[in-house]
């Protein structure tokens, strides 16, 4: 379980990071709270943090049930490649929206699979 919550600090952390991008594009360009739009370079990086957000309200339970309930192992890795592809998709997006298509699905692959099998292990130990 070390290794999920190590992924999941590596989580915490990457989004901390997004989120001083959000702070430095709004410093650059001079938008004022609680302005959430204003200059291209800060939209893009808020988007970036705030799709982040989102993404991890569904990879954190997921991947902590997953371990929980059928493999430690899987879950941290599944939370690894979640990290490398917001990694990339917020990359790309900053620089061109339109590119962000391959960190998207880097990232919301692991989503899908950490729900997947957190609900296996937890049907099967209800069940079966």
């Amino acid at each position: 379980m070390a290794m999920v919550a190590l992924v999941t600090l590596l989580m915490v952390a990457q989004l901390m990071y997004f989120m001083g991008k959000v702070g430095a594009a709004r410093v650059k360009h001079d938008i004022k709270a609680p302005a959430m739009s204003g200059h291209e370079e800060f939209d893009r990086n808020n988007r970036v943090h705030q799709n982040t957000i989102e993404q991890l309200m569904m990879m954190l339970p997921s991947m902590w049930l997953c371990a929980l309930y059928l493999s430690p192992t899987l879950a941290a890795v599944l939370g690894a490649i979640f990290v490398i592809g917001r990694f990339l998709y917020g990359a790309k997006y900053v620089v061109d929206p339109e590119s962000r298509g391959l960190g998207m699905m880097i990232g919301s692959l692991p989503i899908l699979v950490a729900f997947l099998a957190a609900l296996w292990g937890v049907c099967s130990e209800l069940f079966f």
